[in-house]
């Protein structure tokens, strides 16, 4: 059940009794890996390309495996870190040493590394993980090329050296919050509002998959649900409703009731909980949708439909959508999020089943001239989205036609456009 498709073409892009845990301490490998230096980049990183001394292909993906003893997760057991990439070609996977640096990350250009923990009678938990640290078991490695020392940062800035040996080191499982902001092509504000939908970026913030999407099964009745693929978030205090989760992002509906000013977002996985992420709450965040792709050479168009779907934009001017230009007179579909309360008190985290009506005050403008609003409240069959009906006022053609809007007094921040004809 994607609640952030709109006619198909613009997408929104339990078990918690796991022991808090922080860094799991990784026993040596039974494998080896070995570092070809690259050099140093203009940022000071030593660079290195990084192979596994154990790949297979299985005909689609090659799967390079690294294996050893773990602590720190539960009751401790067998750790597995597995670069999976498509294709029999060489690894796509990068060691990055920061200045000053003994560890290093991995960087993946394709495909994902999936760390896997299988704990000693207990459960066997994934993370899709998009960089790990470890290093070197001292005094069980092999050096080659002119280096003046076989340690990883030396051999990654000298291009051409090598090291190989086997690796130990430690995995941080908890989630790391790096960014919280409203969806993004509903313009990815900063503050935040209640029932809003916001994007999660980070770490660690889900386990298990590498990317999942509520469906009608995760749903009790018109309910959404809290929990997603053992994925929780919390924003002041209270269970937000999760659409969508993956290793670097997840979204999700807040709740209805928060306060405002600054409050606490926590996102719990089976690694544990993250640390509070402080975000400025605002009683409203009003934004239309107008996703980067409706970008069209500089112009920020607003997604608006015709009732028979029909996008409103110049002819042909986003590949494969149909359009046309709004006329006069014209009824148009605008959708949003962060507008505030509905007179029936519908609820975040509930689907909405009938017409409502938005309590704010909405005053909607299209080339500087009012437009009527014929409805103003949440979507039926959505959660959480705002539609609005606008009929377009009697204004000149233009194809950079300004549309704002104003809630309760208050103007809109993004920058808009329709293409109106005649």
């Amino acid at each position: 059940m994607n609640q952030w498709i709109i006619a198909g073409i613009v997408s929104f892009t339990a078990w918690q009794t796991q022991a808090q845990t922080s860094n799991i301490t990784l026993g040596q490998s039974a494998q080896t890996i070995t570092l070809t230096g690259l050099g140093t980049d203009s940022n000071g990183n030593a660079n290195a390309t990084l192979t596994w001394s154990d790949c297979s292909y299985d005909g689609t993906n090659t799967n390079c495996t690294l294996s050893g003893p773990f602590t720190g997760l539960g009751a401790g057991g067998t750790w597995n870190l597995t670069l999976t990439y498509p294709g029999n070609g060489p690894s796509p996977a990068t060691a990055v040493y920061t200045p000053g640096s003994t560890l290093f990350s991995i960087s993946v250009t394709s495909g994902y590394n999936r760390w896997i923990f299988s704990e000693t009678n207990g459960p066997t938990v994934t993370f899709y993980y998009l960089t790990g640290l470890i290093f070197y078991v001292q005094g069980q490695y092999s050096c080659s090329g002119n280096v003046p020392s076989c340690d990883g940062p030396t051999v990654a800035a000298t291009p051409g050296a090598s090291v190989t040996g086997y690796v130990n080191g430690s995995f941080n499982s908890l989630p790391q919050i790096q960014a919280a902001i409203t969806a993004s092509s509903y313009g990815g504000s900063a503050s935040i509002a209640p029932a809003t939908w916001i994007e999660i970026y980070g770490l660690n913030v889900a386990t298990d998959t590498p990317g999942e999407e509520w469906s009608g099964s995760n749903f009790t009745g018109n309910n959404a649900p809290t929990n997603l693929g053992n994925t929780t978030v919390t924003v002041g205090g209270q269970s937000a409703f999760v659409d969508y989760i993956s290793a670097g992002q997840v979204n999700a509906q807040v709740p209805s009731n928060i306060g405002t000013g600054q409050q606490p977002v926590v996102v719990t996985t089976l690694g544990g909980s993250s640390e509070p992420f402080m975000v400025n709450v605002n009683a409203t965040q009003a934004a239309l949708l107008a996703p980067p792709s409706f970008d069209v050479k500089g112009t920020q168009y607003v997604v608006a439909l015709f009732p028979n779907q029909l996008y409103v934009l110049p002819p042909k001017a986003i590949p494969g959508i149909a359009s046309q230009r709004a006329l006069p007179g014209d009824t148009i579909l605008l959708y949003g999020i962060g507008f505030g309360p509905l007179g029936d008190g519908t609820p975040a985290g509930v689907i909405d089943t009938a017409q409502n009506q938005l309590t704010a005050s909405l005053d909607v403008s299209i080339g500087g001239t009012s437009a009527k609003v014929a409805y103003a409240g949440l979507t039926p069959g959505f959660v959480g989205l705002y539609q609005f009906n606008i009929v377009v006022p009697n204004v000149p053609a233009s194809d950079q036609t300004p549309l704002t809007f104003t809630l309760n007094g208050t103007p809109g921040a993004q920058t808009l456009n329709l293409a109106i004809g005649n």
